[in-house]
């Protein structure tokens, strides 16, 4: 496996497989990789001969009083851990590389109305920030692919619509979320719970399967849905930040007749702040 930080090296290697006509597959993360990310790796594979997996760590999706200073590095675990898989390339710039102009001359890239609400609300400018790594990460790889989960379902919706607006000719597919043997998403901000909050953090998962039972037996009052699920949550020891049932499309807000539905939560265990979602069709 090829690990290389410069624009220079990245293209030179991209370039060179191209001349064999193959396929190239993106996983972009901000490293501290476990299970969940071997498997974006595994279904990136299953569409290209080649896999680049990015690690940066990207600044401009942090806003302030936020965790960019604490966020795991562990760059020599994880190049151990990307060996193990059918990953071809690391690569890992540093933040001139990503932003040669600096943080504040720095041209973005924003999404309107899909990044207003929900997380884009809790957190301003997050996604502006997202799809700004992402567009960068784009021209840099050019692939024809690219890989993200499900458990940031808001973050995938953003960059299908920023790729089909900007005619990037890449595929964009989501893969399905990776948990624990207790439910819990993997996540690299798991590692930020105590032993008491982890054997908590479970009930998020539980509560959103619950409604998505309730769901298919047909219950339809969404409102009263989400009331129950946020009582359940407070009782549970969790700070909600959002509970919402939406369309699975779009996000929007469905009406009774709705098949395809999302159920998105986001609430804080301490100070650490779990995301997660079930898609349901009825």
């Amino acid at each position: 496996m090829i690990v290389v930080h410069s624009k220079q090296e990245l293209a030179e290697q991209i370039a060179e497989w191209r001349l064999h006509d193959e396929h190239v597959a993106l996983v972009p993360t901000m490293g501290s990789l476990h299970a969940g990310h071997v498997a974006l790796v595994d279904l990136a594979r299953e569409h290209a001969e080649r896999v680049v997996v990015s690690i940066f760590v990207n600044p401009t999706q942090f806003g302030d009083g936020e965790d960019f200073d604490d966020y795991p590095r562990t760059l020599e675990r994880d190049k151990r851990l990307l060996k193990k898989t059918t990953a071809d390339l690391i690569f890992a710039p540093d933040v001139k590389t990503m932003y040669p102009f600096g943080l504040e001359m720095a041209t973005s890239v924003s999404v309107p109305r899909l990044t207003e609400n929900f997380c884009g609300a809790s957190r301003p400018g997050h996604f502006d920030g997202v799809t700004t790594v992402v567009a960068r990460l784009f021209t840099l790889v050019l692939p024809d692919v690219a890989v993200f989960g499900q458990k940031d379902y808001q973050q995938q919706l953003v960059i299908r619509h920023m790729t089909e607006d900007l005619n990037f000719p890449i595929k964009i597919i989501t893969g399905e979320t990776v948990r624990a043997d207790d439910g819990l998403a993997l996540s690299s901000r798991n590692s930020y719970l105590s032993g008491e909050e982890r054997a908590a953090a479970p009930v998020l998962y539980e509560t959103l399967c619950s409604t998505g039972q309730e769901l298919q037996n047909g219950r339809r009052n969404f409102a009263e849905l989400e009331a129950d699920a946020l009582e359940r949550l407070g009782n549970a020891g969790f700070e909600v930040d959002y509970y919402s049932i939406r369309r699975a499309l779009n996000m929007e807000i469905p009406d009774r007749d709705c098949d395809d539905l999302v159920v998105l939560a986001a609430a804080r265990l301490g100070a650490t702040r779990l995301i997660d979602n079930i898609v349901v069709t009825t």
